[in-house]
């Protein structure tokens, strides 16, 4: 048996105490679902609260990641993984074992990365109402042809759709 988020629908486990994808406790009223039941949710109407992340700027990011010969863009490649994984409600591959898989894999699994971040961003962009598209292939391609810090300005640009400022 699993038991249903009455807030944004996604299925955890019987012992969760709270939802992996919006965070709801499943001890307040409001969210209890009964475990029989299963919960619709069209995520084009999420009314859930939008995540926030820090909102980074680009131009400073890139010139960190040249200055750092790298470095940086490493962290940066791990806090985008964390927090588009965040703002989706994705609760895959950790920024850090990411970059462990990229490295490990010498760069196959980063390729694959490029194209889930496109997803995840879409996936965001409709849970919370954003415009962000679907640039799953774009970063792919980008990653494909050595323009990756192409790709990473382009998502952090839908990452900071999610900040407050």
């Amino acid at each position: 048996m699993s038991k249903y988020c009455q807030n944004c629908g996604k299925e955890n486990e019987d012992q969760a105490l709270y939802c992996a994808g919006c965070g709801a406790s499943f001890d307040n009223p409001n969210t209890n679902q009964n475990s029989n039941q299963q919960v619709n949710v069209n995520i084009n109407n999420y009314n859930g609260p939008t995540p926030i992340v820090a909102n980074r700027n680009i131009a400073l990011a890139i010139v960190f990641s040249i200055i750092t010969c790298g470095i940086y863009g490493l962290y940066w490649f791990v806090v985008m993984t964390d927090e588009s994984n965040k703002v989706s409600g994705d609760n895959g591959t950790s920024g850090g074992l990411a970059l462990l898989f990229t490295i490990l894999t010498c760069g196959i699994y980063g390729i694959y990365w490029y194209y889930k971040m496109g997803q995840k961003m879409y996936q965001a962009g409709k849970m919370h109402n954003k415009e962000i598209s679907d640039n799953s292939i774009l970063y792919l391609i980008l990653g494909l042809f050595g323009f990756g810090i192409i790709s990473y300005a382009l998502i952090q640009n839908d990452l900071n759709k999610f900040s407050n400022n």
